[in-house]
């Protein structure tokens, strides 16, 4: 059976890579869109879904626009992954891995229940340890054979982090930070999703971040801060960055914000009417 095809241009907003259907056109038209290192020429050919997609020159530091979620939390929370392993999850195309190594990481568990979404600039890193086709609801710690994670990204769709974050507190070694995505389109209630997965409302926003701070702490992590994505995701949704820290079995969880869910929410929502 082929697989199902799709114009490059649309993959290119689909996969995280640009921003809408025009500025993904330019960059075909700039000649900095490749596939299987091989240059794509028109935004119009289709091509299939799973093929990889990798964005090259200066429009973008990193292999897809998720690295600039990561580069803006380990800024704004102040943390480091200096010399620290990785656990990718949800990694995608790889752009919090790519960041990540980028700033020092020594080594990156870049996993996805997908298959051949890693672009091949992380493909081809020996720090990079490639786990497709993984649901990380049942990965062990014998499975991460290179040592255990000192640093955690969470950027999943379709599933909720409380899901996720039961996991993860069995991978992580004692003190280790993680830094979540928040996306309210897969927290929310399906009453409460718009049309097209959109979420706008600041109740909802509120109230989803609140749902996953508090599960955070009855898990045992030490909830730290907390801000909003840079950038939008995809579909256009405000995303939220979470920054926890998974302080070891027996000690309690807690809720240290310097600033209120309600705050965060407006600080988003303004900054994103002042692009508009």
């Amino acid at each position: 059976m082929m697989a199902k095809k799709e114009r490059i241009d649309v993959l290119l907003v689909e996969k995280g890579l640009m921003e809408t259907r025009e500025k993904a056109k330019r960059a075909v038209m700039a000649g900095i869109v490749y596939s299987n290192e091989e240059r794509i020429d028109k935004p119009g050919e289709k091509i299939p879904i799973d093929a990889p997609l990798e964005i090259k020159g200066k429009t973008m530091p990193y292999v897809s626009r998720g690295g600039l979620k990561l580069e803006k939390a380990l800024r704004v929370f102040d943390v480091t992954v200096q010399d620290k392993i990785l656990i990718d999850i949800g990694a995608s195309t790889g752009g919090f891995t790519d960041c990540a190594l980028q700033n020092g990481a020594t080594l990156s568990y870049a996993l996805d229940v997908g298959y051949n979404q890693l672009a091949w600039k992380m493909r081809q890193d020996e720090r990079v340890v490639v786990m497709e086709r993984t649901n990380f609801r049942y990965v062990k710690p014998a499975d991460l054979l290179k040592g255990m994670p000192q640093f955690a990204v969470i950027d999943v769709s379709f599933i909720s982090l409380s899901l996720i974050l039961p996991v993860l507190k069995t991978l992580l070694v004692a003190g280790s930070d993680v830094v979540a995505l928040v996306k309210p389109q897969f927290e929310a209630g399906r009453d409460q999703v718009g049309k097209k997965g959109i979420v706008r409302d600041k109740v909802i926003h509120k109230a989803v971040i609140e749902k996953i701070v508090n599960l955070s702490s009855q898990l045992g992590y030490v909830v730290v801060n907390l801000s909003h994505s840079p950038i939008t995701g995809g579909d256009g949704n405000i995303e939220f960055l979470l920054h926890i820290r998974w302080p070891g079995e027996g000690n309690e969880g807690i809720v240290r914000l310097p600033i209120t869910p309600e705050q965060a929410v407006e600080a988003a929502h303004h900054e994103f009417k002042e692009k508009s």
